[in-house]
């Protein structure tokens, strides 16, 4: 069992996964509703990850002997700027998540609580690859314009996306 000070740290966990992949959901929709099936499939992948990885924090506090508490999820935006604005506040949110999971790592650490520790290893190596994942694109849509013959062959690029990649 963990301290409820981590216990506590690791439910908001499962609550800003849930978050992310509720904004990634709607970043999917919004790309549907511009007929960028590809930008929309990639973003429709990042929410089943983002939910695959509320279940591993939901999972760990029930091996753990802990308590789920599942809390209310945030609305997320549903228009956008351009699919620049969309792929950079999805990098913001990426830092932001990066961000919780290396407080509570650093809250394991302190705790001497080992488990915690090494299931946190596991995402901390996958914020390293969605934050580059996402910072490519954004690199892309800056080099392309954003617009374009260079959107439709990202939008292509991104339609061969494979659901356990990033």
């Amino acid at each position: 069992m963990f301290s409820q000070t981590l216990h506590t740290a690791l439910n908001d966990q499962i609550k800003y996964e849930f978050d992310s992949a509720h904004l990634y959901l709607s970043m999917s929709a919004y790309f549907e509703g511009l007929n960028l099936p590809g930008f929309a499939r990639w973003m429709r992948v990042q929410y089943q990850e983002e939910v695959s990885h509320a279940l591993k924090f939901f999972d760990f506090i029930n091996q753990r002997g802990g308590h789920v508490v599942m809390k209310a999820i945030d609305q997320p935006p549903t228009t956008f700027e351009s699919t620049l604005d969309v792929f950079q506040q999805a990098l913001a949110n990426e830092q932001k998540v990066t961000a919780l999971i290396n407080q509570i790592y650093a809250l394991a650490v302190q705790e001497n609580d080992y488990p915690t520790q090494v299931m946190l290893h596991w995402f901390i190596m996958e914020q390293v690859e969605e934050e580059q994942s996402v910072s490519q694109i954004v690199e892309l849509l800056k080099l392309s314009g954003g617009q374009g013959t260079a959107l439709i062959m990202l939008d292509r690029q991104l339609a061969a996306r494979k659901e356990d990649e990033h």
